[in-house]
């Protein structure tokens, strides 16, 4: 299937679950997630009225390579930062709220800074191996070289630093994104996924998880090359 083809087929589901009632929203969603695992509609959260994230995803194999990379040099609790935005899809904040006695278990239980809910996830092999092999073993992983946990800022800029590119903007979102881009693109890039990605995100609509992946984009670039 093209890509003009798999948009168009995106849209077209995304636009039918919009005109079904509530309730049979709800019986939808559960046929593709579960209904165990459906939640209440999340309690509004202030933030800046349009604001949306303009942050480009990097390339998920890109990520890893270069958080591997990092692994036994002075910027290896950097380098962790990234193997564990990359593999649980988790912003910034929940990131670095994250102890050493967390990662000694399998699975970590919070609530979202952002949305107040409660959260469990999974550490799946690729954290836990570099987490074993840190050097720092203090109670807080992602100790910068002054001592202290790393600041959103310096989170930030070392990003920038570390996948420098002139026509692309790189923060911590984007590597939240190369979580969700990885999980669309091992599931054959199907509307299913984007569905469980959209849950994961707390977005309210298909299309809006479509924009922040950059996928919406990427399928428009194509059109034009295509003529």
């Amino acid at each position: 299937m093209s890509k003009t083809k798999q948009l168009m087929n995106m849209i077209k589901l995304e636009r039918f679950i919009e005109t079904l009632p509530e309730n049979e929203k709800q019986s939808f969603f559960e046929k593709f997630i579960g209904e165990d695992e459906i939640e209440k509609k999340p309690k509004k959260v202030s933030s800046r009225k349009g604001s949306i994230t303009t942050s480009n995803h990097i390339d998920y194999d890109k990520a890893l390579n270069k958080g591997l990379s990092m692994l036994g040099t002075k910027n290896e609790n950097f380098g962790f930062y990234i193997i564990v935005a990359i593999h649980t899809g988790l912003r910034i904040g929940d990131i670095l709220n994250i102890k050493r006695r967390h990662f000694e278990n399998d699975t970590y239980t919070f609530r979202e800074q952002k949305t107040g809910k409660p959260k469990t996830i999974r550490f799946n092999k690729h954290i836990t191996d570099y987490f074993l092999q840190l050097k720092n073993k203090s109670e807080t992983p992602f100790k910068s070289n002054k001592g202290t946990t790393y600041t959103r800022q310096q989170i930030n800029r070392k990003i920038k630093q570390a996948f420098k590119t002139k026509d692309k903007n790189y923060s911590s979102h984007s590597l939240r994104k190369s979580f969700g881009r990885k999980v669309y693109d091992d599931n054959e890039q199907s509307e299913n996924s984007l569905v469980l990605l959209s849950k994961l995100y707390n977005h309210s609509n298909l299309k809006v998880t479509r924009d922040y992946l950059d996928i919406t984009q990427e399928i428009l670039e194509d059109i034009y090359m295509s003529i």
